[in-house]
C-alpha cells in the first residue's frame, strides 16, 4: 500500500540528508543479507487490486475520499486519482487451497466495497484503463488529497526541467498528446501479486518472473482502448511507462534507465542487486526523512516504491520483525472478473515457480533482451503475438502457453502443494480463454464494433459481464 509523507516541500539539506541514509541503508541491506538476515524460507502469496469509481452514466467519480470513509477498512486506501481505490488483503501462505482462499477474501471485500459504493450512487468497477475516461477527467483536481502524489508530481516535472509529459501510442489509430503532469498514470489500473521468497533462491525468482511476464500478459490483456483509440492490447504498458517519463543520473538517453521499465538485465545473483542500481541510477523523488529504525531500510523502502519495474523487488517485515524479500508483478491489469484474476495469478504463481526450479536456470535459456521484446509483443498483440521460447525458436505465444506454459504451471502449482482438482478449477480458466482467444481486450474490441463505436454501449455491457461473475471467455458478443 502506498506510503504516506507529512510534508510536500523539501530543501537541498532534506535531499542530501535523504541520500546520505539512503547510501548507509543500502550498505547496511547488503550487510544484512550476507551475515543471514533473510531466515524466512516460506512462499507466501499476495495481491492489490486497483479499481474504478463511476458514476451510472459510466465516468469517473471523483469521491474516493468520502467512498473510504464510509467503507471504513484499513485495507482499502486511495490511489493517484479521486476515482481510483486500492483493494489489499491479509498475506496467504502457498498450499493446498491457497487459490480458493484468494477468490473467497477478494470475492467478499469486493462485494463489501460494492454496496458502499451503491449506497452512494456509485458503482465499482475493474478494467485495465476505462474506455469512458476523458482527457480532462484526468486533471490535478482529481488527485487524491494525499501528500505523496503532490510531491511525486512536483518531483517529476522538475526533474524533466519542466518538459511537458509527451504520450506517443500507436497501433490500429494513434494518440499523440502532451500534458503538463502526471495525470495520465491514473488511467492505468493494475492487479499487482506478490510472491515471498526464500531469499537464497531470489536471484531465480526474479529471473523466472520477467520471463514470465510475456506469455502471463499475453493471457490477460484488458486495456485497449485510450480516449476511443485503438491502441496496444494492454495499452496500460506504454501508457504508464510514458506518464512519468524520466531517466536516471547517469543516462537520460538511455532507454533501459527509466522510473518505470522492464530492467536493464537480469540479476546475476540477488534481487539485491536492483537496490544498489536505485541507489547508483535513480535520483530521489520523495526526499522525506524517515523516523523508523535504519534496520527496517525505511529509506530504501520509500526510494524503491517510487521505481516501478514491471517487476519488482520489497524489502518486508512480517508481524514479529522478521524480514523477508517478495516480488511484485506488475504486468496484470485490473479485471476482467474476481475468478479471470485469480486464474491469471494461478498461471503466475505455477509458471514463476517451476521455471525457478529447474535444474537449468531458465535465464541462461532465454536472453534477457528476448525476455523483453516478448514483453512489449505481447503488450502490443495479446495473444496474437509471437515470442522467443527457451528453445530459442519464435513460436506463436498461444501455442507456447497450450504446449509449455500452461504444463509448467500445473507442475509448479502441485511442488506448492495445490490438488490437482484446485489447479485444474483455475488453470482451466486460463486454458480456455487462450483457445477461445477471447480475451478481456479481444471483447473490448469486438463488441464497440458490433455497437457502432458507442463506448458506454460497449462499457454498460463489460460491466453487466463483470457482474454475473463469467470468465471473459464465456462473454457472449
Amino acid at each position: 500500500m502506498g506510503q504516506e509523507i507529512n510534508r510536500t516541500r523539501f530543501s537541498e539539506a532534506d535531499i542530501d540528508q535523504f541520500a546520505a541514509r539512503l547510501t548507509e541503508e543500502t550498505a547496511a541491506l547488503r550487510s544484512f543479507a550476507r551475515t543471514g538476515g533473510f531466515t524466512d524460507t516460506r512462499y507466501v502469496a499476495g495481491f492489490e487490486l486497483e479499481a474504478w469509481l463511476l458514476d451510472h452514466a459510466g465516468r469517473p467519480s471523483s469521491v474516493n475520499e468520502a467512498y473510504l470513509r464510509a467503507l471504513n477498512d484499513p485495507m482499502v486506501v486511495p490511489e493517484l486519482s479521486r476515482f481510483n481505490v486500492e483493494l489489499n488483503a491479509p498475506p496467504l501462505d502457498m498450499g493446498a487451497g491457497v487459490l480458493a482462499a484468494m477468490e473467497e477474501s477478494l470475492l467478499r471485500t469486493w462485494d463489501n466495497c460494492q454496496q458502499v459504493a451503491h449506497g452512494m450512487d456509485t458503482v465499482l468497477a475493474m478494467i485495465g484503463i476505462l474506455p469512458t475516461i476523458r482527457d480532462e477527467d484526468l486533471c490535478l483536481a482529481n488527485m487524491s488529497a494525499m501528500n505523496r502524489f503532490d510531491v511525486l508530481n512536483a518531483q517529476v516535472l522538475q526533474q524533466r526541467d519542466g518538459a511537458p509529459i509527451r504520450i506517443d501510442i500507436e497501433g490500429a489509430d494513434q494518440l499523440h498528446l502532451s500534458r503538463p503532469d502526471v495525470m495520465l498514470e491514473a488511467a492505468t489500473t493494475s492487479f499487482q501479486l506478490h510472491l515471498q521468497v526464500p531469499f537464497e533462491r531470489a536471484g531465480r525468482y526474479y529471473n523466472a518472473a520477467l520471463i514470465s511476464c510475456a506469455p502471463l500478459l499475453a493471457a490477460a490483456v484488458n486495456s485497449p482502448l485510450l480516449f476511443g483509440q485503438r491502441l496496444w492490447q494492454e495499452t496500460r504498458v506504454p501508457l504508464f511507462e510514458q506518464s512519468v517519463e524520466l531517466g536516471g543520473y547517469n543516462g537520460l538517453a538511455e532507454p533501459t534507465v527509466r522510473r518505470v521499465t522492464f530492467g536493464r538485465d537480469y540479476v546475476a545473483h540477488s534481487p539485491l542487486e536492483l537496490f544498489e542500481e536505485n541507489l547508483e541510477h535513480y535520483p530521489v523523488l520523495l526526499p522525506m526523512p524517515q523516523t523508523e529504525s535504519p534496520a527496517r531500510f525505511p529509506h530504501l523502502r520509500l526510494h524503491n516504491g517510487a521505481i516501478w519495474r514491471w517487476v519488482r523487488p520489497l524489502i518486508g517485515f512480517d508481524a514479529a520483525g522478521q524480514a523477508h524479500i517478495r516480488l511484485e508483478q506488475r504486468v496484470l491489469p485490473s479485471g476482467p472478473t474476481v475468478l479471470d484474476m485469480v486464474a491469471n495469478a494461478a498461471l503466475y504463481f505455477g509458471l514463476v515457480h517451476a521455471l525457478a526450479r529447474q535444474p537449468q536456470a531458465a535465464e541462461s535459456e532465454l536472453s534477457f533482451a528476448d525476455a523483453r521484446a516478448n514483453f512489449y509483443a505481447a503488450a502490443r498483440h495479446g495473444l496474437q503475438a509471437e515470442m522467443i521460447g527457451l528453445d530459442g525458436r519464435r513460436t506463436p505465444v498461444r501455442g507456447w502457453l497450450l504446449e509449455t506454459g500452461l504444463p509448467l504451471a500445473r507442475r509448479g502449482l502441485g511442488d506448492f502443494g495445490l490438488p490437482e482438482a484446485e489447479i485444474e478449477h483455475y488453470l482451466g480458466v486460463v486454458e480456455a480463454r487462450v483457445r477461445s482467444g477471447q480475451t478481456g481486450s479481444t471483447w473490448q474490441l469486438q463488441r464497440l464494433a458490433q455497437v457502432g463505436g458507442k463506448l458506454h454501449r460497449m462499457m454498460d455491457d463489460y460491466l453487466d459481464n463483470q457482474r454475473s461473475g463469467a470468465p471473459v471467455h464465456q462473454w457472449n458478443l
